[in-house]
């Protein structure tokens, strides 16, 4: 399989994530071509605020191989991890992130900050950005337009009663 493929998978656990009402990010943890662990943005139902899709796949893969350490695994995620997100990738020891659209807002990754390129730490991750960028970002921005409309509205109706 493709970097493409796998972000095609991501793809579709983000839109789990939508139907869920949540932010459609999605994530899988690839180790010898194998997904291992699979996630996708929660931290409304779930009630907790470190449920982004990337800490369920790493969580989900960890369960899988019985370790922490991932070690030789590569994580595909449909938007530019945070830094929360970044952390967790460090201390999970993942060789390489894939992720399709870029966050000016939050991403850590190169849009606000480079959380993989400082020297002092002591794992750095390989990154690639913009596998599927055009895809994960329209099913982002969509997913937003239909949230402020659905705000519109309320508003109206709020404003007219």
């Amino acid at each position: 399989m493709t970097d493409a493929d796998y972000m095609r998978y991501a793809l579709e656990l983000a839109g789990s994530a939508e139907a869920a009402g949540e932010v459609p990010v999605g994530a899988v943890v690839v180790k010898d071509g194998q997904i291992i662990g699979r996630g996708f943005n929660a931290p409304i139902s779930r009630h907790d605020p470190s449920a982004h899709a990337e800490m369920l796949a790493l969580r989900d893969a960890a369960q899988h191989i019985g370790n922490y350490r991932l070690v030789g695994c590569e994580l595909f995620v449909t938007l530019e991890p945070c830094l929360m997100c970044a952390g967790a990738i460090m201390h999970a020891r993942i060789a390489r992130v894939v992720y399709g659209a870029s966050d000016p807002k939050t991403g850590a990754c190169g849009s606000v900050m480079n959380a993989f390129a400082e020297p002092r730490l002591n794992h750095h991750t390989e990154v690639e950005a913009g596998v599927l960028a055009q895809d994960c970002g329209l099913m982002l921005s969509k997913f937003f337009a239909m949230r402020r409309a659905q705000h519109q509205s309320r508003a109206l109706l709020q404003k007219a009663s």
